[in-house]
């Protein structure tokens, strides 16, 4: 039976240790990262040989393909495309923005599906604060939750129209971290009410998308003790008051946020109700101890799960990607080169 994991691997091909692990594990899905990119038939042939490994030929693979600072695949195959805060400076027009938003997420929906991934960790909902940790910083398609909330949808859409999943990231919210999740363990001491109507609005505005990725943070109003991808209580809050029925996937469980090792991170993360648990450096140790905490995926969370892939469309929106490239490109220019702020490399963003 699949289990509740994600997991990433080494290289440009499977070796035949992570073919063998694969197929005893059965992980649900898999991730790829720039290390595992170098042409479209190089990437082509590694998703259809991680689906081989687990005997599922429409099994979710994931990529971070946001533009900017994160984007995994890149020039010379694939275009440059730009940071999420680009789209409302290319006009001054907020209907403009979502139209530019949508036309790019769509183009990305048509590299990805190409080489056969098929979810893209887009889009981003984090709402800075002034102050905050920059590891959000331009990724953010706005500075107030409503644009977020505009824009991130018109992303969604587009992805959508193309056949390709969008997940919702990082729930409940990034935006107010004074830290990077990657290294140290943020904490958020503001109030429920703020957080409502700043953080948390654009997860509620789009709590109808089919998968989400937590936040390793730690909010005080909800739970003291620990980060929302480890407690009950942010993840009942997840469901409830942010009306989110989707499927929740943990960020990277190899993260420095994070405590404990690897099969206790897996462990207290579906304790807590994650779906699944994402794990992502292809370090096959750290694999194993994560399969062997991670258990099956069964019951609500198989459920979500194919519910969540059920929303992939079998034929995408018509597209002249000719024409369409040449328009947003146009409209774009200037942007593509405006990211700011630390890259966000092989750690998960």
């Amino acid at each position: 039976m699949t289990s509740a994991a994600i997991y990433g691997c080494a290289g440009y091909r499977l070796s035949e240790d992570e073919r063998a692990f694969f197929a005893e594990a059965r992980p649900w899905g898999f991730v790829l990262f720039r290390r595992n990119i170098d042409t479209p038939e190089q990437v082509r042939a590694l998703t259809d040989e991680m689906r081989a490994a687990i005997g599922d030929p429409e099994a979710p693979i994931l990529i971070d393909q946001e533009g900017g600072r994160v984007q995994r695949m890149g020039p010379p195959h694939w275009p440059k495309y730009p940071p999420g805060d680009a789209y409302l400076k290319a006009s001054n027009d907020p209907m403009e923005a979502r139209e530019l938003t949508r036309l790019g997420a769509r183009l990305m929906a048509h590299d990805l599906k190409e080489v056969g991934i098929n979810v893209d960790l887009v889009p981003v909902l984090d709402v800075p604060v002034s102050g905050a940790h920059d590891i959000v910083g331009d990724r953010a398609y706005g500075q107030d939750p409503a644009t977020v909330a505009m824009l991130g949808r018109a992303a969604a859409e587009g992805l959508l129209a193309g056949g390709v999943l969008p997940c919702i990231k990082h729930m409940p919210g990034h935006g107010r971290a004074f830290a990077d999740s990657h290294k140290d363990l943020p904490t958020v001491h503001a109030d429920f009410d703020t957080l409502d109507g700043w953080d948390f609005a654009p997860f509620k505005a789009l709590s109808d998308m089919p998968w989400a990725m937590t936040a390793h943070i730690v909010f005080t109003a909800v739970d003291r003790k620990r980060p929302a991808t480890q407690s009950k209580k942010a993840v009942k809050m997840m469901r409830g008051h942010l009306g989110f029925a989707g499927l929740i996937m943990t960020d990277d469980l190899s993260m420095q946020a994070l405590s404990g090792n690897l099969g206790e991170r897996a462990h207290q993360s579906l304790k807590a109700g994650c779906d699944i648990v994402l794990h992502c450096n292809g370090d096959m140790a750290e694999m194993r101890a994560v399969a062997e905490a991670s258990g099956k995926l069964k019951g609500k969370a198989r459920t979500r799960a194919e519910a969540a892939m059920a929303r992939i469309v079998r034929a995408p929106e018509p597209l002249d990607v000719t024409a369409a490239h040449a328009r947003f490109f146009q409209a774009m220019s200037g942007k593509i080169d405006a990211a700011q702020g630390p890259d966000v490399g092989e750690a998960q963003a």
